[in-house]
């Protein structure tokens, strides 16, 4: 488990980086879903174990639990699954019950750490029989592992060039049986062939705020947080549908409580701490509110441009885009439009404004 925990810090890493590279620091945000060095030993004592222990993606347990229960009385390895959704809904801990309740050894890796095939190689032709692997962002890998790893799952079975040129050989080597799990959070970018090998894909989706509820009050007590019935479902609702974002509003408020408290997490205590980090009432952050309040006092509500948004922020457009926008869609603060960004009339609601009466009647596409 040691290995599978250095496996699993090193792939972590490897994309946290590279988020930060693209995202700047939006990533160290106390509401971003990602992960950063210092989460990774709490999580992992955190992390469910079994099926049974598993909160929420109701539709996706069941059918998981159908697939390892017929693959256990086969006595065969199970299809290679395939785990879509935002980071931190639980495709990494997905994976490793699988193994668990197959009962086979787990090797880690991510699509960014494998750049050649032959690191692909060398993982494949050191699987034991029925041994699971998990590959993290899989729609990263690089585009000759990435071919090479057709054959392995289908046939398993991989070709090893020696040589180069005319003279160039391909050596067959036979792996063991394996089950693939692979993990996505921008399944669009999964080439069809690739995706087409896996025999299972699932979607998760983001968590209700009972289900929070109930993973806060499981974290409290593996940490030993004292946790009121409000306390938990006031950082439910604050917490973006995301269990990752959830047991981290959690350490942070038991931060406040233990320091500036009696220790025990309460409605008010989980508020005052929330407001100190900057997490309103609906989980909108500073770059959140920053952005909505751009569009709605500087640009009248909008329609403003993507680019023209981010430089009145000071932010790049990318990380406007692909960290606040999202939310703030799903939300329903914010539309995109043919002509550009415009905030709706929740919010001009949230910001404590009046919407013009204009704002009923938005373009569509077709407009």
């Amino acid at each position: 488990m040691s290995e599978d925990s250095d496996s699993l810090a090193r792939a972590e890493e490897a994309e946290l980086a590279a988020r930060r590279e693209t995202l700047g620091q939006a990533a160290d945000r106390v509401t971003s879903a990602l992960a950063d060095a210092d989460e990774r030993v709490i999580e992992s004592a955190l992390r469910p174990k079994r099926l049974t222990e598993f909160t929420g993606q109701a539709r996706v347990r069941e059918q998981l639990s159908l697939i390892l229960q017929s693959a256990l009385r086969r006595g065969r390895p199970p299809d290679h699954l395939l785990l879509s959704g935002p980071p931190g809904l639980g495709k990494t801990t997905i994976a490793m019950i699988v193994a668990a309740e197959l009962g086979a050894p787990m090797r880690i890796t991510s699509g960014p750490a494998i750049e050649r095939s032959g690191d692909l190689a060398a993982v494949l032709s050191t699987l034991s029989e029925g041994e699971v692997i998990f590959i993290d962002e899989i729609h990263r890998l690089a585009r000759p592992a990435e071919e090479m790893l057709y054959l392995a799952m289908e046939d398993f079975r991989v070709d090893v060039v020696i040589g180069k040129g005319p003279g160039a050989t391909a050596i067959p080597l036979e792996i063991a049986p394996f089950t693939l799990v692979g993990a996505t959070t921008r399944a669009g970018l999964l080439p069809a062939p690739l995706r087409d090998r896996f025999g299972f894909t699932a979607h998760l989706d983001f968590y209700a705020p009972d289900e929070l509820e109930h993973i806060i009050r499981r974290s409290a007590g593996l940490l030993g947080v004292t946790l009121t019935d409000e306390g938990a479902a006031e950082l439910s609702t604050r917490s973006r549908g995301t269990p990752r974002i959830a047991n981290r509003l959690l350490r942070r408020v038991r931060d406040y409580a233990e320091v500036r408290a009696d220790g025990v997490v309460t409605r008010e205590i989980a508020r005052i701490a929330l407001e100190l980090y900057e997490v309103d009432e609906h989980g909108l952050d500073r770059l959140d509110r920053g952005v909505l309040d751009a569009l709605v006092r500087r640009f009248g509500g909008g329609p403003v441009g993507l680019s023209t948004l981010a430089v009145a922020l000071g932010e790049e457009a990318e990380t406007v885009e692909v960290v606040a926008e999202p939310f703030l869609v799903r939300c329903g603060l914010l539309a995109r439009t043919p002509r550009g960004r415009v905030a709706t009339a929740a919010g001009w609601a949230h910001l404590g404004l009046d919407p013009p009466p204009a704002l009923a009647e938005l373009p569509t596409l077709f407009d």
